[in-house]
């Protein structure tokens, strides 16, 4: 793979103020930022952490609902569910190749990930306790998670960019899928509606909480604004989140 092949490459540049200048003035003019081109070590550094966080959180991601593969209420729902879950492992696959393309491995990322190194969204530790939660992880986790990446598919690295508008693409599906899945259970019988209602208590702060801590509290968030990696602050799609959802 071409990804592969960047693997362990010399990523060192001279960053001198004109460098830094020239870099800046490149990323403020909309210019792609392709593997091949000089970048500061700590753009790359942080698209490292940003997208194997991203790729990691799409793996274990899979785990809280494919606990309910078996136990879906019909056969439609189990198709469903699998493609979904299917789909987050795939997600989680074209990022790390995204990643690759910055001179890190795939196994680095892995033994990261599988020693606590490394990151992932902490709302995939909270346990699907109903049928209730696999709608409800659609529309509200996978809704924050698509307001936080369509801005990613303007990020200024090419690679991350261009991986995200398929990733979008799917989760669009995930969470409509998880929308009609609460609306279905919000027409049934009053135990299927406490189910509902139950699991929106239960996942509504924590899908709040996806957007990171607040601007005054983000230690990454200007100079990744400043380098266009994000596009948006937390707080900014944390509210554009809320006031969709509401």
């Amino acid at each position: 793979m071409y990804s592969q092949g960047l693997i362990g490459a010399d990523g060192r540049s001279d960053e001198t103020p004109e460098f830094l200048a020239a870099f800046q003035a490149r990323v403020d003019a909309e210019d792609k930022i392709e593997p091949n081109d000089p970048m500061p070590a700590g753009y790359r550094r942080t698209l490292v952490r940003q997208i194997g966080q991203h790729a990691h959180s799409e793996i274990v991601g899979m785990l809280p609902e494919g606990n309910w593969i078996t136990r879906a209420p019909s056969l439609r729902r189990k198709a469903t569910l699998l493609a979904k879950v299917q789909d987050e492992g795939g997600h989680g696959l074209y990022l790390y190749a995204a990643a690759e393309t910055l001179g890190v491995s795939r196994e680095e990322m892995t033994e990261e990930l599988l020693t606590g190194k490394a990151k992932y969204s902490s709302i995939f530790n909270y346990p699907t306790l109903s049928w209730a939660d696999i709608g409800t992880i659609g529309w509200l986790v996978d809704g924050a998670a698509i307001m936080n990446q369509i801005p990613l598919c303007r990020c200024s690295y090419g690679p991350y960019a261009r991986a995200m508008i398929r990733v979008c693409k799917e989760e669009s599906f995930h969470q409509r899928q998880g929308y009609e899945i609460v609306m279905t259970l919000a027409r049934g019988t009053p135990e299927q509606k406490q189910m509902a209602q139950d699991s929106l208590n239960r996942w509504w702060w924590p899908s709040i909480m996806m957007f990171g801590p607040h601007d005054a509290d983000s230690q990454h968030s200007d100079q990744s604004m400043a380098w266009k990696i994000k596009r948006f602050t937390n707080d900014e799609l944390r509210q554009k989140f809320i006031d969709a959802t509401v």
